[in-house]
């Protein structure tokens, strides 16, 4: 075992990239009733951070790295969502019996019902030592009442990631994505190409490309982000926590870049030392 440190020492030895370090999520995914058998460690400075980012800059991976990295619990309001699709409707909460409805009748979940469900799991944000939030807050009246809901606590967030991309390059990353028609496994046309052309290496599937993988949806989808997530970036950025990372480069290399900016903002406000984390370096492959 090892320390690692965030910053540019020589000491920094990343965990493998295809090695990811999960903690029991069990309260989160399953609601207030659950019990998780696993959290992170104590910590003097835990991390409590918020990551933002259009789709397709990768957000969702860099929060696995990080939360290894970190010796957080990653929440995902996404992960909820799919664990509760597959649950029986009477182990669901009024909450999210109404957010499933919405959801499969096509329609934005209102704010009021997300809060509803993220205050079931608010243990998960107070009490679990140090986390990720993906996919919450959405918008500006949710990240009002995270805020309350941390200040009655005597909470404060560390710093809120935001991973910017150039619209094109996001573009070119979602319209090149080609998924199986049998087993809906997802390929790449440049970056993880098929075996054979437009044929699935798993199933033997026919690839295509998904109505909202076309560059003109593409383009309508981030518009609409844009649009309804730069109130929240402008929230963050005025409560000096907005912390933007240029989403380029493998996801190593972003995870780096972000351990960085991490290591600079501890160092700043004097509490870099317990910011470090220790991990179990992954075997060579």
């Amino acid at each position: 075992m090892t320390t690692v440190t965030a910053n540019g020492t020589p000491r920094r030895k990343f965990i493998g990239m295809n090695v990811i370090i999960k903690k029991d999520r069990s309260a989160w995914l399953q609601g207030p009733s659950a019990k998780c058998s696993a959290v992170p460690g104590e910590h003097k400075h835990p991390w409590r951070l918020i990551l933002l980012g259009a789709p397709g800059v990768g957000k969702g991976t860099q929060a696995e790295l990080l939360t290894g990295r970190l010796d957080v619990c990653h929440l995902s309001t996404g992960d909820v969502f799919r664990a509760a699709g597959e649950r029986l409707d009477r182990d669901q909460s009024p909450a999210m019996k109404e957010a499933l409805e919405y959801m499969r009748r096509g329609e934005l979940v209102p704010d009021s019902t997300v809060w509803e469900m993220v205050r079931e799991r608010s243990s998960c944000i107070l009490d679990c030592g140090g986390f990720i939030l993906d996919g919450f807050p959405r918008t500006l009246g949710q990240a009002e009442s995270l805020k309350e809901l941390m200040e009655q606590e005597k909470l404060s967030l560390s710093a809120v990631v935001n991973y910017e991309l150039p619209l094109d390059e996001i573009v070119r990353r979602l319209s090149g994505r080609r998924t199986c028609g049998k087993c809906k496994s997802v390929f790449h046309v440049t970056e993880r190409r098929p075996k054979a052309e437009a044929v699935c290496d798993h199933c033997g599937g026919r690839l295509y490309q998904r109505e909202d993988d076309r560059p003109e949806a593409i383009t309508v989808r981030l518009e609409a982000y844009e649009r309804s997530t730069a109130p929240l970036i402008q929230f963050y950025k005025d409560l000096g926590l907005l912390l933007p990372i240029v989403a380029t480069g493998s996801p190593g290399e972003i995870v780096a870049q972000t351990m960085d900016k991490l290591d600079e903002l501890a160092a700043q406000r004097g509490d870099g030392d317990d910011r470090r984390t220790t991990l179990h370096l992954a075997p060579k492959l």
